[in-house]
């Protein structure tokens, strides 16, 4: 079995996820970005503009890479194809770290585009801890994996949302990110309390935060991840942080991109929410 990297990950401070859009901004100036999130699968290429264009932000930023095609929770098989070109770009960038999402993407071949939860029985923990330590066996390093956001629930659920990720990080050794307003959207939308769902997770294993917008709708709220931070998820943050301490944190934002300063300012106020509380409990 080949050896996995388990050594302690850094903390890189407040990023933001790298979009097209902000490319030359972000080079021209990236004052209070400390670092940068990539989505995966748009740098998996052999060459061309996208590598360039990568390897200019690697020369200025830390890098993390987030994936949204691993599909952890599926029958299907891995898919060892995507492993080995997902291994490849890790060995090109050197990022500090690797994730994807604790859900599924298709079955029997059909990619529904969409990140779809899982039931949380034991049959699936198990599943998906057995699928995890073989895409860390391949990538020979730990992986987070992030809690999405959902509008359905399972009947045959045995364990709390919350409790099921902790189980998963624990019995597959992996690390999870966090993201604050999939956290609230689940909540509003199924009625759970979000304390507790923050309060089910281990402090040793959260890695990274999101921090997004979502949509209010008829009769739930959408995560569109294309707006700005709401005050009830900007107070949730704040209780992650009292709860988890220091943990890297990052705006991301997927569509209707404002211009850069707005993002920069967003990714300001979550620091400044952030270190008082962390300075006060030194």
């Amino acid at each position: 079995m080949p050896a996995i990297n388990t050594d302690a990950l850094p903390y890189l401070g407040y990023g933001l996820g790298l979009r097209t859009e902000h490319y030359e901004a972000l080079l021209a100036d990236p004052a209070g970005v400390e670092w940068l999130e990539i989505v995966s699968e748009n740098y998996m290429v052999d060459g061309g503009l996208p590598l360039v264009w990568l390897e200019r932000f690697r020369q200025r930023f830390p890098l993390v890479m987030h994936g949204v095609s691993l599909s952890i929770g599926s029958t299907d098989p891995l898919d060892e194809a995507y492993l080995a070109r997902l291994a490849a770009l890790a060995r090109r960038i050197e990022p500090a770290w690797v994730s994807d999402h604790l859900c599924w993407t298709g079955v029997q071949g059909v990619n529904l585009h969409d990140l779809m939860p899982l039931p949380y029985t034991e049959e699936a923990l198990q599943h998906v801890v057995d699928r995890i330590r073989r895409v860390q066996d391949i990538l020979k390093r730990r992986i987070l994996l992030e809690n999405v956001s959902s509008y359905v629930s399972f009947a045959a659920s045995q364990l709390r949302e919350g409790e099921f990720l902790a189980e998963v990080a624990q019995r597959a050794d992996c690390l999870l990110l966090l993201d604050i307003n999939n956290v609230y959207v689940s909540a509003i939308n199924h009625g759970f309390s979000a304390l507790d769902y923050l309060r089910d997770l281990p402090p040793s294993r959260i890695q990274q935060f999101h921090l997004a917008g979502y949509e209010q709708g008829d009769r739930l709220i959408i995560d569109t991840h294309d707006a700005p931070v709401s005050s009830a998820v900007w107070e949730l943050y704040q209780e992650a942080v009292r709860r988890f301490g220091r943990v890297s944190t990052m705006i991301e934002r997927d569509d209707h991109f404002p211009p850069l300063a707005e993002l920069i300012s967003e990714l300001g106020h979550a620091r400044a929410l952030a270190e008082p509380l962390l300075r006060n409990a030194a």
